[in-house]
């Protein structure tokens, strides 16, 4: 099949590379003249292990290609995929100007049926605002249809969830929209064996929210139980351990540490609450998750604050800026939090990360990165750990003591075990465990 993608973002990109992966012929389409000739030139926008072969392959075999017009991503396909950023907006509301702008914009080119359908994360009803835009700018009398598909993608593991997902779920009003998502998706779901689940428009959008509203709780839930067990004396990797052997609660997202981020929980969380309270209900348990969130690393901010008593002047490293490891995205990362904080208390900061430097130095221009997670610590006065990169658990941390001014180690992350740094003797907080 011919498939439009408007929007070259995370969702954009990652949705167009796996389609033509597939077999299907992809076009990419973004208003961001500088961004298509990066793509055209085959470099990657955004860090996703495995994204930039699998662009590269398609684009030589001619399935993938890029354009900045949505009048000729219109004309293109019959299927037009709406992955445009949709950020906060006031008071937590998602803007979705730019999703009105595309659908504008397809209204008034189309000349024969066309099926635009949500990839981006929106709030519910946004389908039936969809309709109501493109019924007033049509110029001729076609038909169409609106669909929601949203995406369940984890950053660092886009590729390997688009190809074996969960589950596909696909918000449509009319068989022939069906037929055609069913059409785009059958190479996955005959591959992977997952489930295609059909609903309406709203029910499809309701679900990306409540899911990772849920995802978010159990994170904020952790984090709340590392708070007790610091105090009882108790070990929260064990517990959560405990708690994940239960079938009915499973051991993914109970790892406590420094919160959630990312460009996809902080703002579904924010955008369910406030249409919860839009269409009347105080969603005051989704309240809570974001409290804790935030608690969780002002609580952080005060171990450093206690352990170094004078910030100003003391050299603090920093290891991992992105809100993940696989990735490059520092939107809604715990270090922008920190490094602010850290700036403001005049301490000297010293920053590591090779794949998030960049990024981040977009938002923190002039800062001090070091290429080497070992020589980022050297000289310093206190270690911070707020991504669990590979390349920080692999430390060699009898030499991080030796390159240290103070052996003193803040864990946002958990990446290591109390017992051994006691034993090398570092001053080591973590999250939820004794300190050394």
């Amino acid at each position: 099949m011919n498939i439009t993608v408007v929007g070259t973002g995370y969702v954009g990109l990652v949705t167009g590379a796996c389609f033509s992966e597939m077999g299907h012929h992809v076009l990419c389409v973004d208003n961001d003249a500088r961004k298509i000739e990066m793509l055209k030139r085959l470099e990657m926008p955004i860090y996703e292990d495995g994204l930039q072969e699998v662009v590269e392959r398609n684009v030589e075999q001619g399935r993938l290609n890029f354009s900045t017009s949505i009048k000729e991503g219109t004309e293109y396909a019959e299927v037009i995929f709406i992955a445009v950023g949709t950020p906060p907006g006031y008071r937590g509301q998602a803007n979705l100007s730019y999703v009105e702008q595309v659908g504008r914009t397809v209204a008034e080119h189309m000349t024969s049926y066309r099926l635009l359908v949500e990839k981006s994360t929106v709030p519910v009803n946004t389908g039936e605002q969809l309709k109501r835009t493109m019924t007033k700018y049509l110029r001729e009398d076609v038909a169409f249809d609106v669909a929601s598909n949203p995406e369940f993608l984890r950053e660092g593991t886009a590729l390997v969830d688009a190809f074996n997902p969960d589950r596909i779920v696909i918000g449509v009003e009319s068989d022939r929209a069906a037929q055609l998502m069913e059409e785009i998706y059958k190479p996955i779901v005959e591959q992977s064996g997952c489930e295609l689940l059909r609903m309406n428009i709203a029910s499809a959008e309701l679900t990306k929210h409540a899911s990772n509203s849920f995802l978010a709780m159990k994170i904020s839930y952790v984090n709340a139980v590392s708070r007790v067990c610091e105090l009882a004396g108790a070990d929260v990797k064990q517990v959560a351990h405990g708690m994940g052997l239960d079938s009915r609660i499973g051991k993914q997202f109970l790892h406590a540490g420094v919160g959630y981020g990312g460009s996809c929980f902080p703002k579904d969380v924010d955008a369910f609450v406030h249409l919860s309270d839009q269409i009347g209900y105080d969603f005051q348990l989704l309240k809570e998750v974001q409290r804790i969130n935030q608690a969780q690393r002002e609580h952080l901010m005060a171990k450093i604050q206690h352990e170094l008593w004078v910030i100003q002047d003391k050299v603090v490293a920093i290891l991992g800026l992105a809100f993940k490891p696989g990735t490059d995205d520092v939107r809604e990362a715990p270090s922008l939090y920190f490094v602010p904080q850290l700036l403001e208390a005049k301490a000297n900061l010293r920053l590591w990360d090779n794949v998030a430097a960049k990024k981040f130095d977009e938002i923190h221009p002039g800062l001090t990165y070091i290429e080497d997670p070992l020589e980022c610590a050297r000289g310093a006065d206190l270690v911070l750990i707020l991504t669990d990169w590979p390349e920080i658990k692999n430390l060699d941390l009898k030499a991080l003591k030796e390159a240290m001014k103070a052996p003193v180690v803040i864990d946002g992350r958990n990446v290591f075990e109390p017992e051994k740094m006691e034993e090398l003797g570092f001053t080591y907080y973590s999250v939820g465990r004794p300190a050394t």
